[in-house]
């Protein structure tokens, strides 16, 4: 059986880790994706990550201590700075592993602002 692949953890994929905290209500408008089916937020990072690459995020938002996990998946990269765009990637959130909570707590931070048409990370 010269063909199977050893079961020590180096030939399974991981998601990419990444911990954000957002302390100012611009930022985390600046951040969300509110057009991206779930919501979503737009992570400065300048690793590199795959279209569809699974990411565990760990958020702190505004003044909360609470930090809260979730899963999503990568639908947006800025490989490079592009103009006035930051480089990084756009997570869309699972719609298990904490997505809809994440979701419905940042729309509840940002209420009204979500009307807004200042520009965005993405847009």
């Amino acid at each position: 059986m010269a063909d199977e692949l050893p079961l020590d953890g180096r030939n399974i994929q991981r998601p990419g880790v990444l911990a954000l905290a957002i302390k100012e209500k611009a930022a985390l408008y600046a951040a969300y994706m509110p057009f991206v089916s779930g919501g979503g937020l737009f992570i400065p990072t300048n690793k590199p990550f795959k279209m569809g690459e699974e990411i565990f995020m760990l958020l702190s938002l505004l003044e909360d201590p609470e930090k809260l996990r979730v899963v999503g998946h990568v639908v947006w990269i800025n490989a490079t700075t592009q103009g006035s765009k930051q480089q990084g990637v756009g997570v869309k959130f699972s719609e298990k592993d904490g997505g809809i909570e994440v979701r419905r707590k940042i729309e509840g931070l940002l209420g009204s602002a979500l009307k807004s048409s200042r520009p965005t990370h993405t847009l």
